[in-house]
């Protein structure tokens, strides 16, 4: 175990749901144990020993994780839980899937104790001549449901597994949905008069109630997502972004949602079945819902296709575009957004879906002059390809230009490795007053961002009477990152951070490929000894135009940006430069 993962497993909070997690595990299982060993009216049965003690304290157990491993993904009741705040402090509702897993390797290692046991309990009953071995397993209520049970938790295990949900998450999807056969099983393991006493009284054991409680919530869920989705809605609009990002646009039928949070779509055309977890990236004041879907699986590519965004096929003009059925919204964990005085978003790739709901958010506030605890955003967006730029570039020009200065920051960072056309264009426009990636005022750094710095940065801007200031961290990308964003957070002794995305899943992204970064490409094609002559008259005639116009309108007596006298305080630097350039441009023509 590395340090990290030492100081994550034992901070206080998780030590604590440890103890009790394994507490009431071993107190449950002793319980089940003794109970049956030193029930008189069971020493007919108890004369096969250990195992039946064995059997039942491990069945105990069963049923204990079988109230509790439905409660995590009942959305409904953790989306109105998560209006009190303080319970966070005791239950971490953002961890809820984490907790499902949890409580599923718990069920799984008490699963094959239990099956273990009864099957050493039925090979004892058939050598003392009480039952037959094969009538038990498949002619009672009890060895007949245990077997369904067993045959369902191994296609549930085996397909809910990250590869298996990464290249079929259909089968993931419908093997999960036999959990409700699961628990009807459940319910009606311990029926049919199995277990009589000396007397031959029926003797049945209750700890199937553990599970009415949670199955009559999850129940109920289910029948209200039933019930809500039936109303259909219709797609009003379709942008085919780059790298296979889809931009979905539909009305809103009586929906309402907090930015920050997700919905679950279903596409009758493909799947009546089918529900899929996307983030809502329009803000609850726009005249529609909007989501942004990547194709990378069977329902995406499907949806994708059905839209006409294949221009491979296309779409006939002849067809409509498909009905959708919505479910949601839910809670995720960057609602709280507002909450705080200085919110640091931080997304990767894909992963800046739900803070676009958020600058949207942050927009209209500031439109319709809503008070709010925020003071200032600082939104960070980790790249592999320009081509993400694009997808939310109108938004983040909007927000650059119309926000008070200040108030928000953008720190764009792109990582993959650059094409010498875009080196470049780069070069060209290094003076101009745009980026020439993203258009933006805010320049695009090159390679991945320094948290350590950044966080110092902040950290020193934040005046000694506001040292208690609230700065919320929100984050949306791999696991990996996450976790140094937790090491980092933690030095510069912030509130924490949030690193769950808000559909509860962790995305994975193609690691940088080997050789230069981005920083030492631009630096290779700064050489004039590399620099292709062409580019480098290019270059010089661009700045060469650049430096004239600011020399001007310093003549005019015009007053100069930061970024002009900036430029004119390295005066002497840029006509040494020039003066190369043009001897290089004299022995070139």
């Amino acid at each position: 175990m590395t340090q990290l993962n030492y100081k994550r497993e034992f901070a206080p909070r998780r030590l604590a749901f440890w103890i009790f997690w394994f507490g009431s595990h071993i107190t449950l299982f002793l319980y089940g144990y003794y109970k049956q060993k030193n029930d008189v009216e069971l020493n007919k049965l108890n004369v096969i020993g250990r195992s039946i003690w064995i059997s039942r304290g491990a069945g105990l157990c069963l049923a204990y994780d079988g109230s509790l491993i439905l409660l995590p993904v009942c959305r409904n009741l953790l989306k109105n839980l998560r209006v009190f705040k303080s319970l966070n402090y005791i239950i971490p509702f953002d961890e809820n899937i984490w907790f499902h897993r949890q409580t599923s390797y718990a069920m799984l290692i008490f699963t094959l104790i239990h099956v273990f046991a009864h099957y050493i309990n039925f090979w004892k009953l058939q050598e003392l001549g009480i039952y037959n071995a094969w009538s038990i397993h498949y002619k009672t209520w009890a060895g007949l449901t245990g077997h369904i049970m067993l045959l369902i938790m191994v296609l549930i295990y085996t397909s809910s597994h990250a590869k298996m949900r990464n290249q079929s998450f259909e089968t993931f999807w419908y093997t999960h949905n036999l959990s409700f056969f699961f628990m009807l099983c459940l319910y009606f393991h311990g029926y049919g008069c199995f277990v009589k006493t000396a007397e031959g009284k029926c003797k049945g054991y209750n700890s199937w109630r553990f599970t009415l409680i949670s199955g009559f919530i999850y129940f109920s869920e289910r029948v209200l997502r039933v019930i809500r989705a039936r109303q259909e809605t219709q797609i009003t609009k379709v942008i085919d972004h780059p790298l296979k990002i889809i931009e979905i646009q539909f009305n809103k039928p009586s929906f309402r949602y907090k930015a920050g949070q997700y919905l679950f779509l279903n596409v009758p055309a493909i799947s009546k079945w089918q529900w899929h977890p996307f983030t809502i990236t329009s803000a609850p004041d726009d005249p529609y819902v909007s989501v942004h879907v990547r194709q990378i699986g069977d329902f995406t590519n499907k949806l994708g296709d059905l839209l006409g965004c294949n221009k491979d096929k296309g779409m006939p003009p002849s067809i409509n575009l498909p009905t959708l059925k919505i479910d949601g919204s839910y809670g995720a964990p960057a609602v709280d957004v507002f909450d705080n005085k200085i919110a640091i978003l931080i997304g990767c790739g894909i992963g800046v879906t739900p803070f676009a709901s958020i600058l949207r958010n942050i927009w209209y506030q500031q439109k319709n002059g809503k008070s709010s605890q925020l003071k200032r955003v600082e939104f960070i967006w980790i790249c592999q390809d320009i081509g993400s730029f694009e997808w939310f570039q109108s938004l983040l020009k909007t927000l650059e230009d119309t926000m008070p200065q200040g108030f928000l920051k953008f720190h764009i960072y792109l990582t993959s490795r650059l094409r010498e056309s875009i080196i470049q264009n780069i070069m060209i426009n290094e003076f101009s007053s745009f980026d020439p990636l993203t258009n933006l005022g805010s320049r695009t750094h090159y390679g991945r961002p320094n948290f350590d710095e950044l966080f110092d940065r902040l950290k020193s801007s934040i005046n000694s009477k506001d040292s208690e200031i609230k700065i919320g961290v929100y984050y949306c990308g791999p696991n990996s990152l996450a976790k140094k964003l937790k090491r980092v957070c933690k030095k510069a002794n912030s509130d924490g951070i949030t690193t769950k995305r808000p559909d509860g899943t962790l995305r994975k992204e193609r690691r940088v490929r080997p050789g230069f970064t981005p920083q030492e490409d631009i630096a290779r094609y700064k050489n004039p000894n590399i620099l292709e002559p062409v580019v480098k008259i290019k270059a010089l005639e661009k700045k060469t135009r650049q430096i004239d116009r600011i020399k001007e309108k310093e003549n005019k007596g015009e007053s100069l940006t930061k970024e002009e006298e900036n430029k004119l305080n390295n005066l002497d630097q840029v006509k040494k430069e020039l003066e190369n350039l043009q001897k290089l441009k004299a022995e070139e023509v």
